[in-house]
């Protein structure tokens, strides 16, 4: 089941680069034909767009996964395990309440977008917006998991701390540790 999991979100890693390069292309191209042979293709201002909104939701499910996304945890890490549990608890619940709001949302706008037509391509808007269903659909799942692991007792102590160290800051407080050992 792990490999699955690894292999779909390797799948959005690889949709966020492509979405990546092809907006570069399309905006670069389209700059340099402007510029340079006074023309450009209509098209890939809007396909940029949509690649845009694609790679911004599929980002987040990635982060959300690698818990990447900032989050201040400067009161979580001075809590008692009892207190941190709560925090965790707490925090998944409202996240997997936005996530049925979100997914409800793109529900109640399913009608409407699917008949609204994109001017420049030509294509239904759900395939656009739709991926709210899809970015809804994998946190909330993301978000039962941990609520899963929490009440079965099988998240450590560091597991309930949400926030990820970025590098800098751990290489700073190796520096930090290392002239202390010094003096």
């Amino acid at each position: 089941m792990q490999q699955t999991v690894d292999a779909f979100f390797k799948l959005l890693e690889f949709l966020v680069v492509v979405c990546l390069v092809a907006m570069v292309i399309m905006v670069f191209g389209n700059v340099v034909l402007r510029y340079g042979f006074n023309s450009g293709i209509s098209v890939s201002d809007e396909m940029s767009r949509y690649c845009f909104i694609w790679l911004t939701y599929i980002g987040a499910m990635v982060a959300m996964r690698e818990k990447a996304h900032l989050g201040v945890d400067t009161l979580v890490r001075r809590l008692p395990l009892g207190g941190k549990k709560l925090c965790f608890f707490l925090s998944e619940i409202l996240m997997l309440l936005c996530n049925a709001l979100f997914f409800w949302g793109t529900w109640k706008m399913h009608d409407l977008q699917v008949t609204n037509i994109s001017v420049v391509v030509g294509i239904s808007m759900i395939w656009i917006y739709g991926i709210g269903y899809v970015t809804a659909s994998v946190m909330a799942t993301m978000n039962l998991h941990k609520l899963v692991l929490l009440l079965t007792g099988r998240l450590s102590e560091a597991d309930l701390v949400m926030v990820v160290e970025s590098e800098d800051k751990i290489v700073l407080e190796n520096l930090d540790t290392e002239v202390r050992g010094r003096a």
